[in-house]
């Protein structure tokens, strides 16, 4: 049941099951933040690990820790800490590098594993999968080509023949739409193609189940949900059945199988560490081991129950004032966050704006698109009531007008 007031949301935290949660994570005054979905919030933990990491293991130990701080096994260790988060084998998960270059490997993998030569992508996927997509296709002479993945075209694109890889995001990162990942990836590998998943929008925040999915690789970013701080390490899943004839096309040291014989050749390492490249970024591994550990005590079943329950409340709020939604109703394609679009052309970034300068902080997405993202473990019921209290107000007063709600910053 949708509260239907402020007291409501305010018994419901008293109630919430995570509610300890939001004293693991930094959250400024007055503030309600509805951007975790582009930035996750700091745990309190990791200045305090990453001090540790820079001042023994690094200013204490030097190169000692490579070996006694487990500096070399941290893409192994840290991927098998992210594994039960997107239904993997600990063995299955490697972090490394960015998202595009994990991308990058992926398709180049899955391309060389194929006869065929077409990489199926969606329409208005994130303009990096876009991009990269691009740079693999013209790499190896392949052709890339461009479906919505929410109509009936799907099928219709994946039955030409030449399909070799479908590249999707598991959520879109524009309207939250959540795709049915064991369907698609079924209905994809009928048609002789592999699969490729984008969880940047989804792990942390929906149930993942790359196992129980079928998906043959995927990647995913974990400075979102998963709160590891900006710029930190991507991750990269390739299914175990693949492991022995995967060939990525970025075969650095630490993808070698005996990197310490310093050979002349390459050789892959057995297993998910093939897709490895170079040296790790250790001090943002610090960071995102301390997330990772806040992560390991949460239960996704209630995250994904209260993620719903916010959402809901929040989406008829919104509708109260005319703001329409581009977020399904239904819970079953519903990641975590919320879309809406003002009807009056050009409303979207100033609104957002203003509800940045009363401390509700979300997004803008061109050409169009207000977004806020819900994340359980350290939001509340009654800051969802209050940001879309302050979106009301905004909207019936017309203080989004205001022409300092127009002057566009780089980031929106």
């Amino acid at each position: 049941m949708i509260p239907t007031t402020r007291e409501d949301c305010l018994a419901l935290d008293a109630a919430d099951p995570l509610a300890a949660f939001r004293e693991e994570f930094v959250l400024p005054e007055g503030v309600v933040y509805l951007d975790g979905n582009s930035l996750g919030a700091l745990p309190r933990s990791t200045p305090g690990r990453v001090a540790d990491m820079i001042e023994r293991e690094w200013g204490r130990d030097l190169i000692r820790s490579w070996n006694d701080a487990g500096w070399w096994d941290k893409p192994r260790t840290l991927g098998a800490k992210v594994a039960p988060l997107v239904g993997a084998a600990p063995d299955e998960v490697v972090v490394g590098d960015g998202t595009s270059a994990n991308l990058f490997k992926t398709l180049v993998a899955a391309l060389r594993m194929s006869d065929r030569s077409v990489v199926l992508g969606e329409a208005g996927n994130f303009p990096t999968d876009l991009y990269v997509t691009e740079g693999a296709t013209s790499l190896l002479g392949a052709t890339q080509r461009r479906v919505d993945p929410d109509g009936p075209g799907l099928a219709e694109a994946l039955a030409t023949g030449d399909v070799a890889v479908l590249l999707l995001s598991h959520v879109d990162y524009r309207g939250g739409t959540l795709r049915d990942m064991p369907g698609i990836t079924r209905l994809a590998h009928e048609h002789g193609a592999l699969v490729v998943w984008d969880l940047c929008h989804s792990v942390g925040a929906v149930p993942v189940d790359l196992s129980g999915g079928g998906a043959d690789f995927a990647v995913g970013c974990t400075y979102k949900y998963l709160n590891a701080g900006p710029g930190a390490p991507a991750f990269l899943y390739a299914a175990r059945r693949h492991h022995a004839v995967a060939d990525q096309p970025l075969s650095g040291w630490h993808g070698h199988a005996r990197p310490f014989d310093f050979t002349a050749d390459y050789e892959p390492a057995p297993g998910v560490s093939r897709f490895l490249s170079g040296s790790q970024p250790l001090v943002a591994d610090a960071a995102l081991e301390a997330s990772l550990d806040v992560w390991a005590r949460a239960d996704l079943d209630q995250v994904r129950a209260k993620s719903l329950a916010m959402t809901d409340l929040f989406l008829e709020r919104a509708a109260k004032v005319g703001i329409s939604s581009i977020t399904p109703a239904e819970h079953g394609r519903r990641g975590s966050q919320v879309a809406l679009v003002q009807p009056e052309e050009g409303a979207g970034y100033p609104i957002v704006q203003a509800l940045i300068a009363r401390g509700v902080i979300g997004d803008f997405r061109a050409p169009d698109v207000m977004r806020f993202g819900f994340t359980p473990l350290y939001l509340r019921y009654v800051d969802v009531w209050d940001a879309a209290e302050a979106l009301t107000e905004v909207v019936e007063s017309g203080e989004w007008r205001q022409e300092r709600f127009s002057r566009r910053g780089q980031v929106t």
